[in-house]
């Protein structure tokens, strides 16, 4: 530990955001960019602690204390080695992870934390910068085929992962460009798809195999997958979206979130949208059903879309504007959180129940009835239940609602039975270390874990690609996840 006392010397402090104004009119990354003495300044505050629960909190495991102390030394190679031993993507992770790290880091307890997820993006620009983020090539081969089904984090993980232990690796996408979650389900402005790009060609220079348009259960059949290469690894994410079966759900102007991210994020990358499918919010009065990172993602992108209006609702009630007692350090804090995209124009609510999609004579939306609620815990069963408020409902103007309330499971249809892969009660996909009811095929990432986060979708990628790197050879130098990482819920 160089210097035991900077965090004293330095307060959290983060790179400045665009003006508001000025970044609603592109889709570029929100941020100014962060100098190296800022950072290390920041990094210099990391304690290194005797149990780093920070490193507890992150769902890769990362070696936050090192990678901190090599950054205060200004040793950016060594910061790099320890952070991709651990961590594939830190480009991405350091851009669109809740860092659940930072909720955990000790500093936190009566001081702002530790800036990690900042810092590990410096890290890994850096790295790119100077040449030290350099393609992975195995010395050898195994002569062992695999086949990854999904280009979204946790499929990218297992690639370089079993590229590394020198297997032959193809990854299957059912859409035109590679990164699944990552190119599509995430805004620009929040991660420019050149990121992506870059990652991608470097994998390639490994030796990872792409192939896009190619939907596996339709294009090919699983069945002749599983018999072609020596194993399956299935990533094809959580992808049905959660509906709102309330009356007039058959109005034209009701969609899916995601649906409404994808197109733009294509339309952003310079391909044709059809335009009679297209979802805009231009001129529209907006309402985002669901109050997680995906509402929010909706109301940026509403907002670069000069939106009439934009309200975001939400079920739960307001969460307090600081940690609440019932989610003590270092547990994720349950608190109010503001994004960027809330800063640039909504209307928030909270305690909101939508009762009816209103319409006109023609069938399209023009309003949304709500009714404020209250949660009322049952003394019988134990369990919080909606009471609605009297006189409380009203109609709202609306001729766009966005769908944003998660997702309920995997496709079905096609790939898993065609495979006759087991599910559990909840509809996700049923393993034992990774490895489903048939010999040679695995999952990972939200079809056997569910809706997560990109950080342990990279998790699930690296610790399945080990099990499968075990089914192929008998054993593996692949690295473990250190077991002892909390399951930190969402």
């Amino acid at each position: 530990m160089s210097d035991p006392s900077g965090f004293m010397k330095y307060t959290r402090e983060l790179p400045k955001p665009r003006d508001p104004e000025q970044r609603i009119e592109d889709y570029s990354e929100i941020y100014n960019e962060f100098d190296h003495d800022k950072v290390t300044q920041q990094a210099t505050r990391c304690m290194n602690c005797g149990v780093p629960f920070c490193h507890s909190g992150c769902p890769l495991g990362n070696i936050i204390p090192e990678f901190n102390e090599a950054v205060h030394e200004g040793d950016w190679e060594q910061a790099t080695e320890i952070l991709l031993s651990t961590n594939n993507f830190p480009e991405f992770t350091g851009r669109i992870c809740p860092a659940p790290c930072e909720a955990s880091c000790v500093l936190g307890i009566n001081q702002p934390p530790v800036t990690i997820e900042n810092i590990e993006k410096h890290i890994a620009e850096v790295a790119f910068e100077k040449g030290y983020m350099q393609p992975v090539i195995p010395s050898s081969r195994t002569g062992k085929s695999v086949a990854i089904v999904g280009s979204g984090p946790a499929g990218l993980a297992a690639a370089a992962q079993l590229n590394k232990a020198g297997h032959q690796v193809t990854v299957f996408e059912r859409n035109t460009r590679i990164g699944g979650l990552l190119r599509y389900g995430i805004p620009d402005f929040k991660l420019e798809k050149q990121i992506v790009d870059r990652r991608v060609a470097l994998m390639e220079e490994e030796g990872i195999e792409f192939k896009t348009n190619v939907e596996v259960g339709i294009d090919i059949d699983a069945r002749d997958l599983a018999s072609q290469y020596d194993a399956v690894l299935l990533c094809g994410g959580s992808t049905i979206p959660r509906d709102l079966p309330i009356p007039g759900r058959e109005l034209r102007g009701i969609h899916f979130a995601m649906d409404f991210l994808e197109q733009n994020n294509k339309r952003v990358a310079g391909d044709v949208v059809d335009p009679y499918k297209a979802i805009l919010a231009t001129d529209k009065d907006v309402v985002v059903i669901g109050g997680g990172d995906t509402g929010s993602d909706c109301v940026g992108t509403s907002n670069r879309h000069k939106a009439r209006s934009i309200t975001q609702i939400e079920l739960l009630s307001k969460p307090p504007d600081s940690r609440a007692e019932s989610t003590p350090w270092p547990l994720w804090p349950m608190q109010l959180r503001t994004s960027s995209s809330h800063k640039e124009g909504c209307d928030r609510q909270w305690s909101i129940l939508t009762k009816e999609f209103v319409g006109d004579a023609n069938g399209y939306l023009t309003g949304i009835k709500l009714v404020d609620i209250e949660w009322k815990k049952n003394e019988d069963t134990g369990k919080s239940e909606i009471i609605e408020r009297q006189d409380s409902e009203r109609v709202i103007p609306c001729d766009l609602a966005l769908l944003a309330i998660g997702f309920v499971h995997p496709q079905f249809e096609g790939m898993l039975q065609q495979l006759e892969i087991e599910v559990t009660d909840r509809g996700n996909v049923r393993d034992s270390n990774y490895q489903t009811n048939v010999d040679n095929v695995f999952v990972a990432g939200d079809m056997r874990r569910g809706q997560s986060l990109v950080v342990w979708a990279i998790a699930e990628g690296r610790e399945a690609a080990r099990s499968v790197d075990v089914f192929l050879m008998g054993s593996s130098s692949l690295e473990a996840r250190d077991q002892g990482t909390l399951e930190i819920v969402f």
